[in-house]
């Protein structure tokens, strides 16, 4: 039945593809004229629109055919009532005893796996089959996450989209790139299956209590009263196209760009939660949360002993407002400016975390080292911090956050989905894409977050 549906649901996709490619023939037909300044179409043009306006709605009415959509929609509901019977089932799930389909022994570099999904679109049946045993894997797998037997991040059984193998995952690790440290902090909530918002309720005006003046007295009575936060559903995405020399003729060339557009995604989504002003389809980071915490460090001749009470007024606000405090987010270049500076004073009080005479540590020398500590906040470094603010463009900020109240929604299918179109294959280009969806806000309690900009965090002098 699943190798069937397989090839029932390529077909489908065939043929929206054709049909997209034919509506975009149709669309650069019209275009001429209208660039001309043309009201009419020449006898060349009206045949060519003729004849792509029939392909068009022959290609609806194949795309549409009822007896088509029918024996999909009773196979998908077959393989619907066969999911659910595993989750309600736990002891049922498993994956048989043979090797996985994709996996760091069978196909290190992913090269087989990215062929297959190339291949997909030429209507390879052999590809199509090992894509649909390694979702149905997938779907196993997931089914037993769901049931708490393994925790492991899987994504969607949909044709429109291929999970990728979670090994091929690990590989971006190793890449330059910025990666996200402050998302990694966030509180982590999964994305509603539907809609574009997601909303909070705010209690703006609370209840009052206060002492009864008499006995029978009336009692204190306030309203509860509250606003609606509303967040945004943003969709970040990336796309490459990609020489079918490159997939065919190389090792793992494709897989350099794959990897590079995973890192890409992850930087993109971390730097807009920290720094982007909710502008152009993109997130509101802390930086532009209205009501959040600011505070100014001026100075011409910065030294650590004369940003160290700035630190502890962001964090004194942050913890004032919101009971909590929990991180530091520094540049990289501003912490290890910090770590660099010597003094001859120490704080009357010892903290915690820190030995005698010490404000704070600085943990191991690695970008996403956990172990580092100030004023018993923990501390991020996060190179997605701009570096070009003031009037000088070379300061950089210095951000506070109660972690707790920076919510993270994401696609339980992200970060990746990745998809090949038919439409570059008169090129012999295969188009890669990778996106997902996500909403973030730290607006639910405007304190919780802050930062320290200001003429002090100029680029550092080392």
């Amino acid at each position: 039945m699943s190798d069937f549906l397989t090839i029932l649901r390529a077909k489908l996709q065939i043929k929206i593809d054709e049909r997209a490619a034919a509506k975009d023939a149709l669309d650069a037909i019209l275009a001429a004229p209208a660039a001309e300044g043309r009201s009419d179409l020449t006898d060349a043009e009206t045949a060519a629109f003729t004849e792509a306006r029939a392909k068009v709605s022959a290609l609806d009415a194949e795309i549409d055919s009822p007896e088509l959509k029918a024996r999909i929609a009773d196979l998908e509901a077959i393989e619907a009532r066969q999911y659910e019977a595993s989750i309600r089932n736990p002891a049922s799930i498993k994956v048989k005893g043979e090797a996985r389909t994709y996996s760091k022994e069978n196909d290190r570099s992913g090269a087989n796996f990215l062929r297959d999904v190339a291949g997909r679109t030429v209507g390879d049946f052999g590809a199509m089959q090992r894509l649909e045993r390694h979702m149905q894997e997938e779907r196993v797998e997931r089914a037993a996450h769901m049931a708490g037997i393994e925790q492991r991040d899987l994504g969607t059984s949909a044709f429109a989209g291929l999970t990728v193998p979670q090994y091929l995952t690990d590989l971006v690790a190793p890449r330059i790139r910025n990666k996200r440290p402050f998302a990694d902090i966030c509180r982590q909530l999964p994305l509603p299956a539907m809609g574009m918002t997601v909303n909070i309720s705010r209690i703006t005006t609370g209840t009052t209590v206060a002492s009864q003046a008499t006995e029978v007295a009336a009692v204190s009575e306030t309203d509860a009263d509250d606003t609606l936060l509303t967040v945004n559903v943003r969709t970040i995405a990336g796309q490459q196209d990609v020489a079918r020399q490159i997939i065919d003729r190389t090792s793992g060339g494709d897989q350099v760009v794959i990897e590079d557009l995973i890192g890409a995604y992850h930087e993109e989504l971390d730097r807009q939660i920290l720094v982007a002003d909710g502008t152009n389809g993109t997130h509101v980071g802390i930086k532009n949360v209205s009501g959040n915490v600011a505070v100014t460090y001026t100075d011409g001749t910065p030294t650590a002993a004369e940003l160290h009470p700035k630190l502890a007024d962001l964090l004194q606000q942050i913890s004032s407002g919101t009971d909590d405090f929990t991180h530091f987010i520094f540049h990289t270049r501003r912490w290890w400016w910090l770590a660099s500076q010597l003094g001859s004073t120490f704080p009357l009080v010892t903290v915690g975390n820190a030995g005698v005479q010490q404000v704070g540590q600085v943990g191991d020398a690695g970008y996403a080292a956990n172990n580092r500590g100030y004023l018993g906040g923990g501390v991020v470094l996060d190179r997605n911090i701009e570096t070009n603010l003031g009037a000088g463009t070379d300061q950089d900020s210095i951000y506070g956050v109660n972690a707790n109240e920076c919510f993270l929604w994401e696609d339980p299918s992200a970060p990746l989905l990745i998809r090949a179109e038919q439409t570059g294959a008169g090129n012999l280009m295969v188009k890669f894409v990778v996106y997902g969806y996500s909403a973030f806000t730290a607006g639910r309690y405007p304190l919780a977050t802050g930062d320290i900009n200001g003429t002090g965090l100029v680029t550092p002098a080392f």
